[in-house]
This record gives structure tokens, C-alpha cells and sequence, in this order.
């Protein structure tokens, strides 16, 4: 029998959004722990905000909602702010009403800069690892480090020598460029569109690229971000920037840290060392790296284990939007990269959870 299309508007409804979501959805297990740590970010957003004045959006619904950016790959903040307006798993995630309206776009671009200024991501990617550790989800002994290269959002059109200011116009918006014959360096050229980015290439054969730096700690046990780090592109960034993020690692035991044949350098296993560190890295042909420590069967360990940071990499470009940067300069991408991660973390706690229910 055919269904009759009712043209009625319901004018009166009961519903809540909790009652909407589903009670299996993935989501519900991330929830909690977002609320705790917001809860104890309570005091820092007292800290940023004035006691009189026009109430702005709440600091807890820009940092849930820059999480839902991320889980959901969102691609802008404009296409959040319209989606929000309908969906009704977004308005639950943000202890929204039904009827509540969003967030101008505008507006939330501007209230994020109080993130930035206040270095709340950091704070809260810090309490969702803590909570993690509470829940007996993280070790404090073996660790794995690596980077990656971010593309940035500029174009290769936007390369100028420094020493005309950026003062070269090529007339139309997308011009043609024909660039052969001059030869284009970090030391001589820079990008007017992000000035911080820096021309490099994967490996041999690739083209080069603007490009920023990533880097990542993970522990082994459970595959977890415990440190992440947005920097320029510099030949030894990589290195550089693990050494400070083990560094940052609480405690004074002894730890492992796994990495590929990148590190194997001298200074970088000579500071490990000096930092009660035992470095775990792929041995090259002619290795720093002798039996000493590739003998212990951690050492196989360690190799196995950290081709799983990868997997980190992976979400991060694909999921989370990192395979085209959206955001100029080091400091706007240093608050996405700790939201993104967070949002990584939380989704990986999410399945450890259900698989392990207390």
C-alpha cells in the first residue's frame, strides 16, 4: 500500500537531542571524557575572559566543536558554523537545544584567537593524556618518535626573493609562471602568502614543496599522542624537536625510544644517552647504534612497534584535514595539530574502552 506524504508541521515535540543519538554510538564514549577534561580547565577559562562585558561563546563549545572538525573532517570553520545549524549530533556534542542557534561563523573564527593567545589546546591535549594515564592506559618506559612533512597554504606562485620586500606583482590573480632557469632557496626566496613556510621535499625525486614540520610522540603500548610539535621545515627539525620533546618527558627512569634510520646520527643517539634515554633507532649501513643495545630483545620490540606512529600520520592528513594545512604560520598550526591529535587520542581511548569495558 502506498504511504501518504504528510505535509503537517509537528508544532509541539518533548525530543531532546540525548533521546536522537543513538545509545551505541561511538561518539558517547568520547563525550565523558571531554566533559572531565573541559572540567578541570575550568580555572584557565576564569583566567581568560573578563568579569563584565558581552558573554562570548563559551570557551568549552569552541574546543568541542574544533574537536568535531576534526572526527567528522569538516573542511572549514564557515562549513561547521552551517552544519551546526541542522545537525542534531552536533548541537547534543555541545549541550546544545534543538533550537538553539549557531554560531556565526565570524565570530567563532575570532573567539579562537583566545585559544591560541591562552595556549588552551596545549592545556587540554595535556588533560586528555592525563586522563588516559588515569585509566591505566599509558606506560612511562618506550616511547616512538618521527616526523612528517605538512604541506602549507600557499602556493609555489607565491615564492619571491626576499630582498625585493614582496613587492613584485605578476599582475593577475593566478598568473602563469615560468620559473625555469632561476634558482629558488630558503636562504634567498620565502613565500609572501606564509612567510614561515619553507620549501622542502620528501625524498629524491620529489618535487619541493611549502611545507611545515610535524612531530609526534607516541607510546607504545597503546599507540597514543603524548607530545606533538608543529615547526619549519629545517634539515634537522626532525631531530631537533624529538630531543625536546623527550626531553619533556616526566620522570627520571630510564626510557626507550623507537625511530627510523633518520635519527641514527651521532648527536642525536649522544643526547639520547646524555638524557637517560636508550635510543631504539634503525641502524644505517655504517650505524651509531651497535649491539650493545640491538642485542636486548626490546630493541626488536621497540622496531616493530613504531612503524604504528604511521597510523597516527595517516588519520591526521586523511581524517583530520592535515594533507593541505588550512592555517598560516607556525602558531595556528601548532592549536590545530594539539586539537587534531587530542581528537585522535579520544577516538583511539573510545575504542580501547569498548573493547577493554571496565
Amino acid at each position: 500500500m502506498r504511504g501518504i506524504a504528510e505535509n503537517q508541521m509537528i508544532m509541539l515535540s518533548s525530543l531532546t537531542t540525548d533521546q536522537l543519538v543513538p545509545q551505541n554510538h561511538p561518539i558517547r564514549h568520547i563525550k565523558p571524557i571531554v566533559d572531565q577534561a573541559l572540567k578541570e580547565l575550568s580555572p584557565v577559562f576564569r583566567r581568560m575572559y573578563a568579569d563584565i562585558g558581552r558573554p562570548s561563546i563559551p570557551p568549552e563549545h569552541l574546543l568541542k566543536a574544533c574537536l568535531l572538525i576534526a572526527l567528522y573532517s569538516i573542511r572549514s570553520e564557515r562549513q561547521f558554523c552551517e552544519r551546526l545549524q541542522y545537525d542534531l549530533l552536533f548541537k547534543w556534542f555541545l549541550d546544545l537545544n534543538i533550537m538553539d542557534s549557531a554560531f556565526d561563523a565570524s565570530s567563532f573564527s575570532k573567539n579562537k584567537e583566545r585559544l591560541l593567545e591562552h595556549r588552551v589546546a596545549r592545556e587540554f591535549l595535556t588533560a586528555v593524556i592525563e586522563e588516559a594515564r588515569r585509566r591505566k592506559m599509558l606506560s612511562d618506559d618506550h616511547f616512538t618518535v618521527d616526523g612528517t612533512l605538512l604541506e602549507a597554504w600557499a602556493s609555489l606562485k607565491s615564492i619571491h626573493p626576499k630582498d625585493d620586500g614582496g613587492t613584485s606583482k605578476r599582475g593577475d590573480k593566478n598568473p602563469d609562471v615560468d620559473y625555469r632557469g632561476e634558482q629558488r632557496t630558503n636562504d634567498t626566496h620565502q613565500s609572501s602568502t606564509d612567510p614561515e613556510a619553507r620549501l622542502a621535499r620528501k625524498g629524491r625525486g620529489k618535487e619541493a614543496r611549502l611545507c611545515f614540520a610535524g612531530h609526534v610522540l607516541m607510546e607504545n603500548r597503546t599507540g597514543l599522542v603524548v607530545d606533538v610539535k608543529v615547526t619549519r621545515a629545517t634539515g634537522t627539525a626532525e631531530r631537533d624537536t624529538a630531543l625536546d620533546m623527550i626531553e619533556n618527558v616526566p620522570g627520571s627512569r630510564r626510557i626507550t625510544v623507537g625511530a627510523d634510520k633518520g635519527y641514527d646520527t651521532q648527536d642525536f643517539v649522544r643526547a639520547c644517552r646524555d638524557m637517560n634515554v636508550t635510543p631504539h633507532v634503525a641502524r644505517r649501513q655504517w650505524s651509531i647504534v651497535d649491539k650493545r643495545t640491538t642485542r636486548h630483545t626490546g630493541y626488536q620490540v621497540s622496531q616493530r612497534i613504531r612503524k604504528r606512529i604511521e597510523e597516527i600520520f595517516g588519520w591526521v592528513k586523511t581524517v583530520g584535514g592535515g594533507h593541505k594545512l588550512r592555517y598560516k604560520g607556525v602558531a595556528r598550526n601548532q592549536l590545530w595539530a594539539e586539537l587534531t591529535t587530542a581528537a585522535y587520542n579520544l577516538v583511539r581511548m573510545a575504542k580501547l574502552m569498548a573493547a577493554c569495558p571496565a
